[in-house]
């Protein structure tokens, strides 16, 4: 991790040098809002001897913060951006080989509990195309790193076969994190507030390269902490509405 953010970091710094710098000015960003990120779809790493399992897990919606420092060269900018954002798990379906695993009196659908979050930080570069009194329209794409994390992630209940019950499930949740390479693409609209000061209304792809961690995530309905051999795939995608405003120095 800290490799990779440092190379992260020596590759924004070397970016921002190599640009005019007589033409630059400068500013800082913070922006907010809500994410919705799409089902995870985690499956075994390696081939199980009783087949590969996977599943599908529904998140709702969740809140995204960004912060950023950057230059402005007129019709393009370059930026530094940490992110970061969290969405709640609400269930689950299970499957083995591609068949549905049924799960007792709940039909193949499970509830689950817990959130998933992604700490981001970005290289981001803009275009800015002017509409005319002080208005930006944009587009912009980044690449870097996040670590992303799982707090707390079991399931809401546990079946009790012997009087065919389920019951809330006690147990303590999953909690692991794993870093990956990001990406981002996203267009966006700047109005002047003031002369150094702008309202940003932006839409925010961002996604991450498969990552893997180890499979006790998914026996999370046991108290026993002991990473199995193998590991689960996975990469995580959202979409995010953000406003916020953009302060020039």
């Amino acid at each position: 991790m800290k490799r990779m953010l440092s190379l992260l970091a020596l590759l924004t710094v070397a970016a921002f040098a190599s640009a005019p710098v007589h033409a630059a000015s400068h500013y800082v960003s913070g922006m907010g809002g809500v994410s919705r990120m799409n089902n995870m779809t985690p499956e075994d790493a390696y081939q199980g001897v009783g087949g590969n399992n996977s599943s599908n897990l529904d998140l709702g919606s969740g809140v995204n913060v960004l912060g950023a420092v950057g230059c402005d060269y007129g019709n393009y900018r370059l930026e530094a951006e940490v992110g970061y954002q969290q969405n709640k798990l609400k269930s689950g379906v299970d499957y083995m080989d591609g068949v549905v695993q049924y799960h007792p009196l709940e039909g193949s659908r499970y509830d689950m509990r817990g959130d998933v979050s992604a700490l981001s930080l970005m290289g981001n570069g803009y275009y800015d195309f002017n509409l005319g009194g002080g208005i930006d329209l944009y587009a912009t794409a980044g690449v870097g790193v996040a670590q992303v994390s799982f707090h707390d992630v079991n399931f809401s209940n546990n079946y009790d076969a012997t009087n065919n019950v389920l019951f809330n499930n006690p147990n303590p949740g999953y909690n692991d994190h794993e870093t990956t390479i990001a990406y981002q693409v996203g267009a966006g609209l700047a109005f002047p507030v003031t002369d150094r000061i702008k309202l940003d209304l932006r839409y925010r792809y961002f996604a991450t390269t498969d990552f893997t961690y180890s499979n006790n995530s998914f026996d999370a309905s046991s108290s026993s902490s002991t990473p199995a051999a193998s590991g689960i795939n996975n990469n995580i995608v959202s979409h995010s509405a953000l406003l916020g405003l953009r302060v020039e120095f």
